[in-house]
């Protein structure tokens, strides 16, 4: 601080008393590194050392003024007439309190700025981590639910799902050779451009796919692609995602979402074209269910020009699977399932 450089070689005779009933003695005062030195004039030997912010005057406005080490704890008094010295000690004490409040002051807009950054950084990554967290540890019959919730949004725009129990008992029939033994398969009246994937392995196919085909292949493999096409895990983070932080809260204390979470997800989701897997992905696991491609690619283009690696990859183009999917009794039964 300029103060203390000003008057860091500053000296002056005062008179010291190291306690009340002690005698006074000459001293050298001198001003030292925001230190208030008291040395003995003889052989320069520092009798004191004060700290100048502590430095209280007993007499203010008097002289000879009278200082003290501070308020309280200490008996050491030192009396000094020199004016330039008195000048220096308050010029000093001064510059050290000004200091002292800008450094005060400075923290204080770092520890603001501190909190506001604390706040800024869980306003915006909090809410997201909280989804994240909460789609990754939904468990699997939370997991369905979401999709239960999804598929009634989804009812709304489509229709409400068709329940004819012997065309339900067709599909429950086919669920495993198709996707695994815990999926579940429904069916709505209007057409949701392909197979829908939705949390807790829920799958939704629009009866158009069953009125138009010549048979179940068609809608066996948009089921299939479905699964290839999307994750669950990818599939509880975009539901959730949508319902809220608030939402995701509550399922993750609660153990549920609130009724009306999924208003409009479904809606959302027909907007956009049914996901699908890799050409090659997809023809070997077509393959594996022997299940022919044609009918898939020819639902998506019925002209083939788009979807030729389909058609010309279908592992059973030259000759059919010797064992259809479906009997004719079943086929009809599964076509009516929207029925009555």
């Amino acid at each position: 601080m300029t103060a203390l450089t000003e008057f860091q070689r500053l000296e002056a005779q005062g008179s010291w008393r190291a306690a009340p009933d002690a005698s006074l003695r000459e001293v050298i005062v001198s001003v030292g590194d925001a230190t208030l030195v008291l040395s003995d004039p003889k052989n320069d030997r520092p009798l004191s050392h004060w700290s100048l912010p502590a430095v209280v005057q007993l007499n203010p406005g008097t002289v000879p003024a009278i200082y003290a080490p501070s308020i309280e704890g200490s008996d050491e008094t030192v009396e000094i007439d020199d004016p330039l010295m008195i000048q220096a000690i308050s010029r000093v004490q001064g510059a050290i309190a000004v200091h002292r409040s800008h450094t005060g002051r400075l923290r204080s807009i770092l520890l603001v700025l501190g909190i506001l950054g604390i706040l800024g950084f869980l306003v915006f990554w909090l809410p997201g981590a909280l989804v994240a967290h909460a789609a990754r540890i939904a468990p699997p019959a939370q997991a369905r639910d979401i999709g239960f919730a999804i598929l009634a949004d989804l009812e709304r725009t489509a229709g409400a799902v068709c329940n004819r129990a012997s065309g339900q008992a067709v599909l429950d029939h086919l669920t495993p050779q198709l996707l695994d033994a815990n999926a579940i398969i429904r069916v709505v009246p209007g057409p949701l451009g392909g197979a829908r994937r939705l949390p807790g392995g829920l799958y939704v196919i629009g009866s158009d796919l069953l009125q138009t085909a010549p048979g179940p292949e068609a809608a066996a493999a948009h089921l299939v692609a479905a699964r290839l096409a999307t994750e669950d895990d990818g599939l509880r983070a975009a539901a959730i995602s949508h319902a809220g932080f608030l939402a995701s809260l509550r399922l993750m204390t609660l153990g549920h979402l609130p009724p009306d979470a999924m208003a409009g997800f479904g809606a959302t989701m027909l907007q956009q074209a049914a996901p699908r897997p890799g050409d090659a992905k997809l023809l070997s696991a077509l393959e594996e269910r022997r299940i022919p491609a044609e009918p898939y690619a020819r639902s998506i283009d019925p002209t083939g020009q788009t979807v030729q690696p389909l058609i010309e990859g279908d592992p059973f183009r030259g000759a059919p699977p010797a064992r259809p999917l479906l009997t004719d009794e079943q086929w009809l039964a599964l076509q009516q399932i929207c029925a009555g």
